[in-house]
């Protein structure tokens, strides 16, 4: 594919999946953490049963950099991991995947808190 068609597929499958966030926001009493939660888990479950492997080929980061690119990670992982050192992989295959990403999410909260001044809402 061309590099322009790469960026439309990844805006319009990473805007899709946004989309379906803020509707369930929306039009239900879900919580954005349960929203999180059950992102996360729905990639977990997407990779496990072999449907989001095909997404993410399709729109790369539109596909990956979403909250069910998390799930899809740690399930990547998991899975990789018990290829590679059996039951015990299943533990530490996620983690291992997802931690550079993890360790980035901190550094770069702490930056924030420190250049800008944090405070709790009203």
């Amino acid at each position: 594919m061309s590099g322009i068609q790469d960026y439309l597929l990844a805006f319009v499958i990473g805007g899709l999946l946004c989309v379906i966030g803020q509707l369930l926001i929306s039009l239900t009493r879900l919580t954005p953490a349960r929203v999180l939660v059950l992102f996360v888990t729905a990639g977990v479950v997407l990779t496990g049963i072999g449907v989001y492997e095909p997404l993410v080929k399709l729109g790369g980061a539109g596909a990956t950099v979403p909250l069910t690119g998390f799930g899809y990670a740690l399930a990547k992982g998991a899975i990789n991991g018990v290829r590679e050192d059996g039951l015990l992989g299943a533990l530490t295959g996620g983690i291992k995947a997802t931690a550079a990403g993890v360790s980035a999410a901190i550094v770069f909260g702490y930056l924030t808190a420190l250049i800008f001044r944090p405070r709790t809402k009203n």
